[in-house]
């Protein structure tokens, strides 16, 4: 049997207490769960410390800035080898983390991702436009970083320190394509896992709403322009130091 006790799961939350406690209790017993309140205005806080749960509070709204300040809290007190990213609305399985972790806990994987595109979908859990989102941004990925990705799923496992080597800093809706691009440039040993998916517990914030699916998206097509005009022009400095220091060398 996979040994959890050293892996924390960071779970962002916002106004899902009719879901978190559904997640909570199919989640594999692991070391901690870290529920880091973004702004709930439920008893999604309450429910989260009545399961046993951690609680965080990150007033300044955005998953990235969750999932930020659920990193912090780890920082500061012993961090896991392992950390898992899971949303609080029950459209993942809690009990796939085996399978998510198992390929880190082997040494075989520093990253591995839950695919909802390569698993089973219930028919509505991702709307068109989700769909259509996550194969433009994984083909632009190939294109600038040749990584070989089919989803942005929030479900996913990454070994501790290959997290802290990233300096992850969005604070919204670029958190996970972020994660993935900065994988990539570091070449970090990276797996897919497909993983299923269902309608989740409410309606969403995001892909829920046209207003939320558009700044969604924007979001994510500026952060993957920002990383690959910063990854050319650092491709650009190698070449040019490298040429200067060729005619450094042909001179003497």
């Amino acid at each position: 049997m996979l040994d959890l006790s050293n892996v924390a799961v960071v779970i962002p939350t916002l106004n899902e207490e009719q879901s978190l406690p559904l997640v909570l209790r199919d989640l594999p017993t692991v070391g901690r769960v870290v529920v880091v309140d973004n702004g709930s205005t439920d008893r999604s806080a309450e429910v989260a410390r009545q399961a046993g749960a951690v609680v965080v509070t990150e007033p300044r709204r955005g998953y990235g800035s969750a999932c930020l300040a659920g990193l912090e809290y780890l920082r500061a007190n012993d961090p896991p080898a392992v950390v898992v990213f899971l949303d609080a609305d029950y459209s993942d399985y809690p009990e796939e983390l085996v399978e998510i972790v198992a390929p880190i806990a082997a040494g075989k994987a520093d990253f591995v991702l839950g695919s909802r595109l390569t698993g089973e979908r219930e028919r509505g859990a991702m709307p068109p436009q989700s769909i259509w989102g996550n194969h433009l941004a994984c083909w632009l990925m190939r294109i600038f970083w040749r990584a070989r990705y089919t989803d942005l799923g929030p479900f996913r496992a990454i070994d501790w320190e290959a997290l802290e080597s990233l300096g992850m800093s969005d604070r919204d809706f670029g958190w996970t394509i972020e994660m993935q691009i900065k994988a990539a440039e570091q070449r970090l040993r990276t797996l897919e896992v497909p993983v299923a998916y269902r309608r989740r517990v409410g309606k969403s914030k995001i892909s829920g709403t046209f207003v939320g699916s558009l700044k969604a998206g924007t979001k994510i097509l500026w952060t993957l322009a920002k990383y690959a005009v910063g990854s050319r022009r650092r491709k650009a400095n190698r070449q040019a130091n490298d040429a200067r220091f060729d005619h450094e060398e042909a001179a003497t």
